[in-house]
């Protein structure tokens, strides 16, 4: 799939008064209570670094306990002693990242899970210049953090988003499918680096009251297929 710039420009004032009044409607949820950073479990350290947007950072829950970060923790837990620490907020994009990133003070992590895409969707970044981010933002990891291992979450199915009306949805969808694809492609190139697609149901309740994130049951199914990437990599 191509960044059709043609079709944009085309949709653009269909798109542009719908994006305005989602944003309007849709309910502004917080991110959740709970640590950013931690241990937890015994045994053999491993130092687990989770790294992205809104989604990262567990909104959609009241507690990181239900998140992605603690339902993840918690699974990992049974084989490990888990060092971790949460960089995430609402709204970033996989530039703003890469920066907060390049500012950080550098740490050791063994093991990234990314959760990156929507802002960057929403933001209409082009599709060859994301596809650049995201290899500088794995090279970064891997050289100032010496990450062993980046999983790279899929970007959410946004064709299937209850918050977004047609034909935004249907839109949004098609960009998320195309950064998807280009995911796929620049793991493949890359034995340090895994695209981790994960599958939700279109039911109600994988998504949160907003309509666009995901709930604590999507959270659950998230970590689930994480937890196998991770076995599979023997990480654990």
């Amino acid at each position: 799939m191509i960044d059709d710039f043609l079709l944009t420009v085309a949709l653009s004032p269909l798109l542009l008064p719908q994006g305005i009044y989602t944003r309007k409607v849709t309910p502004k949820l917080p991110e959740p209570e709970g640590a950013r950073e931690g241990m937890l479990g015994e045994g053999v350290p491993l130092n687990v670094l989770i790294l992205g947007d809104s989604a990262a950072a567990g909104v959609g829950v009241s507690k990181q306990s239900n998140a992605l970060t603690g339902q993840l923790l918690t699974k990992l837990a049974d084989y490990r002693l888990i060092q971790w620490r949460l960089e995430a907020e609402t709204g970033l994009n996989t530039q703003q990242v890469l920066a907060r990133l390049q500012d950080l003070e550098a740490f050791e992590v063994d093991l990234v899970v990314v959760s990156l895409g929507v802002n960057d969707v929403t933001g209409g970044t082009r599709l060859k210049l994301w596809s650049s981010q995201q290899r500088a933002l794995c090279e970064v990891l891997k050289s100032k953090f010496r990450a062993k291992h980046i999983l790279l979450s899929s970007v959410p199915p946004m064709h299937e988003f209850p918050a977004l009306p047609q034909p935004l949805r249907w839109f949004l969808g098609r960009r998320s499918s195309a950064m998807n694809m280009l995911l796929n492609q620049h793991t493949s190139q890359d034995e340090d680096v895994t695209f981790v697609e994960v599958k939700f149901p279109i039911h109600k309740d994988y998504f949160a009251r907003d309509g666009f994130h995901p709930s604590a049951k999507a959270y659950g199914l998230w970590s689930d297929v994480l937890l196998e990437h991770i076995k599979a990599k023997g990480l654990l």
